[in-house]
């Protein structure tokens, strides 16, 4: 059913839900999985592929980590580091590279939160045909 799920990572512990979720859901699929992160700090904006920032040191290195994990548990793992604005990144991404899901955790924020901070998960849903998975993190 799914062969390329484009998994967004915002770098913080939010990630795990979806990170365990997908290694189950890939094995069981034999899907491939891209892993991407969208860079989104003031250098990643300005400078996009030609930034050079500790942000994007740490982003980079956080992505080959997840990628090892995943290729670890023996799931075709990809990376891509994005630059800007996160939404139209994953939008591009998914068009590129032809993924069949997208998945993502979501902080659980409440409609009032994520209006005022806007919602990334919102707006791919209504700039989309793609299925998308959320899995609202866990706040312990």
């Amino acid at each position: 059913m799914y062969k390329k799920i484009l998994v967004t990572l915002d770098g913080t512990s939010t990630d795990r839900a979806i990170i365990e979720h997908i290694k189950q859901l890939a094995k069981f699929m034999q899907a491939q999985i891209l892993l991407l992160h969208v860079a989104d700090g003031w250098a990643a904006r300005t400078f996009g592929p030609d930034a050079v920032s500790t942000e994007i040191t740490e982003d980079t290195e956080y992505l080959n980590k997840v990628q090892m994990e995943f290729q670890s548990a023996g799931i075709s793992a990809e990376t891509q580091l994005a630059y800007g604005e996160p939404s139209k990144e994953i939008i591009r991404c998914l068009e590129q590279k032809d993924c069949d899901l997208v998945a993502m955790s979501t902080h659980g924020h409440g409609p009032l939160k994520d209006w005022i901070l806007g919602s990334v998960a919102d707006e791919l849903r209504h700039r989309t045909s793609v299925p998308i998975l959320m899995i609202r993190a866990s706040h312990d």
